[in-house]
């Protein structure tokens, strides 16, 4: 009888301590996100974050990674006063497509070119973007040009300058007053909470006046950027170890830099492999989608994007696709990429969701 007892007792306390670590694990991972590695779903909206609405749809959502604005560095409405970080606690306290681990937010940052709304912009404003001629005299010289695409307000910098750097990362010298208290683009990330960066304008290697500006430097533009981004990493990772940092578009950026390039980078994410849109911030644009990406491109994206997947490294893709997503999808998860098809704008969650989403 005794002996009956005891092995009871026993029984008890194992399945116990079982139960205690299972849910223990769960527990865990409730507040983890999932690796890059095993993202099935993710979204990206940079547009209307303050609208109402907008960041209930994101949370309501199941995507397993979210990468929006940081909307309150831009100063040009009263997005100044969005509350970026209660949005990003909310998003990281909402489930990813599994029911168990949490979304994983990460930033939008334009790390190559100066944008005439933000925060750090204390210079004079263009009133005819278009209009071509010199740049404004009361300008920074690391300001080198116009955004080539069309995006008002946008400009490429040299972005292997220290004052730059400084804006981007460090915050050394920065006054951003009247603008509140920030000193530096990824000093407000990680303020905010974010687990990472969305690194946008990593192209601007191959702009032709950045190469130009860079030659007269005696620069080599390519190697400057994975410069720049080991900055960002080293200093992002210092502060939160396990930072992340997402490379958007210049696949080409692998050639010749292998090495140095995938250390310094978790993901890629590239644009209109197949289709595209052309720029403008309306949602219903009928030309902010379905427009297929030119042959030749598709084949150049595709050759560099096999680099990163031949590495181990994830391959995230935006379609700007409605009537063909579809098509855009099946062809992205036929190549291992992870696929988002949605409109030009970024102004909402896509309507055309992911198969199985």
């Amino acid at each position: 009888m005794a002996n009956r007892v005891w092995l009871f007792y026993s029984l008890s306390i194992a399945l116990s301590l079982c139960f205690g670590a299972g849910l223990s694990r769960a527990q865990d991972a409730g507040n983890t996100p999932l690796p890059l590695s095993q993202i099935k779903y993710w979204a990206y909206q940079i547009q209307k974050l303050d609208f109402p609405g907008e960041v209930d749809d994101l949370a309501e959502s199941h995507y397993d990674m979210l990468v929006i604005e940081p909307t309150r560095t831009d100063w040009s409405s009263d997005s100044k006063n969005f509350d970026t970080k209660g949005m990003v606690e909310r998003l990281k306290a909402t489930k990813a497509s599994d029911g168990v681990h949490r979304k994983l937010v990460i930033a939008y940052i334009d790390i190559g070119e100066a944008e005439d709304w933000r925060w750090y912009w204390k210079w004079s404003t263009e009133e005819n973007f278009e209009g071509g001629g010199p740049l404004p005299t009361d300008w920074p010289d690391y300001i080198i040009a116009r955004d080539p695409d069309g995006w008002t307000g946008n400009y490429p910098v040299a972005y292997w300058n220290d004052r730059w750097k400084d804006i981007v990362i460090y915050g050394r010298n920065q006054n951003s007053a009247p603008y509140g208290d920030y000193t530096s683009v990824i000093d407000e990330a990680l303020e905010s909470g974010f687990d990472g960066i969305y690194l946008d304008w990593v192209e601007g290697f191959e702009n032709m006046e950045v190469i130009a500006a860079a030659a007269k430097a005696g620069k080599d533009p390519a190697v400057e950027m994975i410069n720049f981004i080991r900055e960002m990493k080293e200093y992002a990772q210092d502060r939160v170890p396990d930072f992340l940092i997402i490379q958007q578009n210049a696949a080409a950026l692998i050639d010749g830099n292998s090495e140095a390039l995938l250390g310094v980078i978790d993901a890629i994410a590239q644009e209109e492999v197949w289709y595209g849109g052309s720029s403008g911030d309306t949602w219903d644009a009928v030309e902010g989608y379905d427009i297929p990406t030119a042959p030749g491109l598709v084949a150049e994206y595709i050759n560099w994007l096999d680099w990163y997947i031949a590495s181990g490294t994830p391959v995230f893709n935006v379609e700007y696709a409605l009537n063909f997503s579809s098509d855009g999808y099946s062809k992205s998860y036929a190549k291992g990429y992870v696929p988002y098809c949605t409109r030009r704008s970024l102004g909402n969650l896509t309507t055309t969701p992911p198969p199985g989403y």
